[in-house]
């Protein structure tokens, strides 16, 4: 009786099982769709505008780049300004020739190739607006975490910055910002001392249309924690600050609600945001990105400070100690010496197998930055 028993059972579970069809959603976003991302300010510099083409829902890759376009740039004096492709997908102009100015309006034009079907986009006008000085950025320690009896406390670095516009003209703005920052490998290599850079990867953006006043206080622009060496040696932020019009600060808002989302097929996702390009031979065909038009200013400031709590990154590095000079198989090719001790005896040398622990330039460039004080 059990034996039936049993057999009915698997029987009923295949059976079962058989019935489990997978679920395909279905979806309309199954092209490529053309991926805009370009900036003007009023900085004497090249401009950059990428092109690529985004892959279908649900597809595995990056995002291609598209090659060969003819793109320019035209103001509203109907001077056109046409931009060099020095890499795949990405297009610059020519400082000596282009800065642009604020008032003017600039329109981004873009004729694909053949193999992208020879269509022609357009941006629409955008307006330089003037944007103020940064009055000042600074930074805060904050306590991460309190000391307890079997812990320290922990420090992190919260970083602001105080700006307003005394025309009341600028109302909407957005920042962005660039770190670098001096770490120490602690033993005596050839390349103990090297350098970092980094650009952000949040949006920062700020309305003060709501505000008695166009002043902006105590705005957290980053916050860095204790779980790197930023703050080991010396840190630098440089923070620029960009005007914008209410038309793309509502962009930058959405993107702003869409990144704070857990992401998930039913969620916003980025052709839902409309873009300032538009296909002129298809006004339906979807464009992702956006054409800023920004007046800029920036300023930097150096921490070097003691943070309480910072993390060691090189606790590992230790592989092994030989005394007396024995040869260690494969030296300085799998394994790399960090701590040489030829006097007093005993002589021994320390060895590691990551190279980072022996070469600061396996994660930054020992070339000291020109604005480095």
């Amino acid at each position: 009786m059990k034996h039936l028993t049993y057999i009915f059972l698997i029987s009923f579970l295949l059976l079962l099982s058989g019935c489990i069809t997978q679920f395909i959603p279905q979806v309309t976003e199954d092209k490529e769709i053309l991926v805009v991302e370009g900036l003007v300010t009023d900085q004497p510099e090249a401009y950059v505008i990428k092109l690529s083409m985004s892959l279908p829902l649900g597809s595995k890759g990056t995002a291609r780049p598209l090659k060969g376009s003819i793109v320019s740039i035209s103001d509203d004096l109907r001077t056109s300004y046409s931009l060099k492709e020095t890499v795949s997908g990405t297009y610059k102009t020519d400082p000596k020739i282009f800065q642009g100015a604020i008032g003017r309006s600039y329109t981004l034009h873009i004729k694909t190739s053949a193999a992208a079907g020879n269509l022609n986009y357009e941006s629409s006008a955008m307006e330089m607006k003037p944007v103020p000085q940064i009055d000042s950025v600074y930074y805060e320690k904050k306590t991460i975490t309190e000391k307890d009896m079997f812990n320290p406390s922990t420090e992190g670095c919260q970083i602001y910055l105080n700006t307003h516009d005394a025309t009341n003209i600028c109302k909407f703005y957005r920042w962005e910002f660039s770190e670098t920052w001096e770490f120490h490998l602690p033993y005596t290599v050839p390349n103990p001392i090297c350098w970092i850079s980094a650009s952000s990867d949040m949006i920062n953006i700020k309305n003060t249309t709501v505000l008695g006043e166009d002043r902006i206080l105590r705005f957290p622009v980053s916050f860095i924690s204790n779980n790197s060496d930023r703050l080991s040696q010396k840190y630098s932020i440089l923070v620029n600050q960009y005007s914008l019009n209410e038309e793309e600060f509502l962009y930058w808002e959405k993107l702003q609600t869409m990144s704070k989302q857990v992401g998930g097929l039913y969620d916003i996702i980025p052709s839902a945001i409309q873009s300032n390009v538009l296909c002129s031979d298809n006004p339906n065909e979807k464009v992702l990105g956006f054409f800023s038009v920004s007046a800029a200013t920036s300023k930097r400031i150096f921490i070097k400070d003691n943070f309480i709590g910072l993390v060691n990154l090189y606790t590992n590095c230790i592989a092994d100690t030989v005394f007396n000079g024995t040869p260690v198989p494969s030296l300085n090719i799998s394994a790399w010496v960090i701590i040489d001790h030829p006097i007093p005896p005993p002589q021994y040398q320390v060895y590691t197998y990551s190279k980072g622990c022996y070469d600061c330039t396996v994660r930054g460039t020992n070339i000291k930055p020109l604005f480095w004080e």
